[in-house]
């Protein structure tokens, strides 16, 4: 799979939040976006996801174009902004519902992957209402990975973890990598993402320009 986006710009109210953006992502590659808050991060993810329309320019995925072809970008899964689920089922149980509408898993798989983020047995039986911000965040990733896409996109997927699991979920997105996916992952916070992205790009002012980064003797 190889996604473009061409001279791709998003305003609001007349004013630019991304202006002429070009890039490409291909597989087997991590992508990292790191800027301020507010620098247009999330819209960039939110446009590639098929959420925003852009204002001027296209998206393709291998040749189609996202907003003629297809309504979202297909075999994606994405982790934008704060994770949402039903608030009086458990973690599980929020997984099970939304693994229930494409009937691609099953509960074995689900309680695999919350394994893989650290959500405790205990956690997982949890009501959504009552996980903290980082349980949210691991639900959130868990989310994003049972269903095994070809294109993962994560916004801040690292906020309020901590530091053990964080290390855990950097080592996963480098094993899905080998497996050929996309990986897109935005974060304000550049030591997040410095070492696990491929490609970093820097978001500031509407502007995407690759980040250099240093080279180590």
């Amino acid at each position: 799979m190889k996604i473009e986006m061409k001279n791709v710009s998003k305003k609001f109210d007349g004013n630019y939040i991304l202006k002429n953006v070009n890039l490409i992502f291909e597989e087997g590659h991590i992508y990292g976006f790191i800027g301020r808050n507010g620098s247009g991060k999330s819209v960039l993810l939110k446009i590639l996801c098929g959420f925003y329309t852009p204002s001027e320019g296209e998206i393709y995925v291998d040749g189609k174009n996202v907003s003629k072809d297809m309504e979202f970008l297909p075999d994606t899964r994405v982790l934008i902004e704060k994770p949402t689920f039903l608030p009086d089922i458990s973690g599980f149980e929020n997984l099970k519902v939304l693994a229930s509408i494409h009937s691609k898993i099953d509960e074995k798989r689900i309680r695999e992957v919350l394994e893989w983020v650290c959500l405790s047995k205990e956690d997982q039986e949890k009501k959504f209402h009552k996980y903290s911000l980082g349980m949210k965040q691991k639900l959130g990733i868990a989310q994003v990975l049972m269903e095994d896409p070809k294109v993962m996109i994560f916004d801040e997927p690292l906020n309020g973890i901590e530091d053990e699991t964080a290390l855990k979920i950097r080592k996963i997105f480098m094993e899905e990598k080998k497996k050929g996916k996309i990986i897109l992952i935005a974060s304000h916070i550049k030591e997040d993402i410095y070492d696990l992205a491929d490609i970093l790009f820097k978001v500031d002012e509407g502007q995407v320009k690759l980040y250099q980064k240093e080279t180590k003797e």
